[in-house]
């Protein structure tokens, strides 16, 4: 049976985490299925009720999304173009069911390979905001995630928000996603591509792939050269070679490292025109 406990503050969960290991309980959709079990043993600590968790909102920094905000709530947020793939990515993160109770914190702390949301966030420079005993930080999303279920997560923290600054919310995104169906399946390779055009050239560029290595990438290589293209001639300078080396891309029973790093590079390209068209 479980210790279940249901903080009302942000100060009574990190108190709670404080006392010892606990389970982390937003909507349940990985956590659940990953047990294998009836229920949660051990200590649960159950964050629904903590309004600091929730909301998507604009900031002097940029945008706010609360940890335990649900990915049906990111795709019905009037975020700006910038976010476009965020929101695709929001509407193939399960089914209907589980966007409605799956939260951006959950995805991110679960730390799978193929985590639908995590490249439209690593195009977005997102950050985590984590607290803790000593206090609020922040890390890059990039350094949060260290490995196949892993993340920089100290046990007695909880993530609190994740921050998209101002600067990678120009232009626009496009999220591609391949598997053997649309909905309720583990991708094979995912894409995020956001593209903000100056002056007739594509002044930036942030590519990040997903599903293809022990941890989502981005790909500032592929990246760079796509500096100065005109919006039509981008997607065309993604080179096959270059997206495979900078992915260093892993095999498994749904796809070859081969078949994966030839997919990538044509969602890129794909995702890419969208984006810059």
């Amino acid at each position: 049976m479980a210790d279940y406990i249901r903080p009302a503050t942000l100060a009574d969960a990190v108190s709670a985490l404080s006392a010892g290991p606990c389970t982390v309980l937003a909507g349940g959709s990985d956590l659940y299925a990953a047990t294998g079990a009836r229920g949660l043993s051990g200590r649960v600590l159950d964050v629904t009720a903590l309004a600091d968790l929730r909301g998507i909102a604009a900031t002097a920094e940029g945008i706010r999304i609360g940890a335990a905000a649900t990915w049906a709530e990111v795709a019905a947020a009037p975020l700006p173009p910038a976010c476009d793939a965020l929101r695709a990515a929001a509407r193939t993160v399960g089914g209907v069911q589980v966007q409605a109770v799956g939260t951006v914190a959950g995805n991110l702390c679960n730390a799978s390979p193929a985590a639908d949301g995590v490249p439209p966030l690593l195009a977005l420079d997102a950050a985590v905001e984590l607290l803790g005993p000593a206090g609020a930080r922040r890390l890059p999303l990039a350094a949060f995630l260290t490995g196949p279920r892993q993340t920089a997560r100290r046990a007695d923290e909880v993530m609190t928000a994740v921050h998209i600054p101002a600067p990678a919310l120009a232009g626009r995104s496009a999220f591609r996603k391949l598997g053997a169906r649309r909905h309720l399946v583990i991708s094979i390779v995912m894409v995020a591509a956001r593209v903000a055009v100056a002056d007739g050239r594509v002044a930036q560029a942030a590519l990040a792939v997903g599903a293809c290595s022990p941890v989502a990438r981005r790909l500032p290589a592929v990246e760079a050269a796509l500096a100065g293209a005109a919006p039509a001639e981008a997607a065309g300078r993604i080179a096959d070679a270059a997206v495979a080396a900078a992915l260093d891309p892993i095999g498994d029973v749904r796809a070859t490292a081969e078949y994966r790093a030839a997919a990538a590079a044509e969602l890129l390209r794909r995702a890419v025109a969208e984006a810059a068209g």
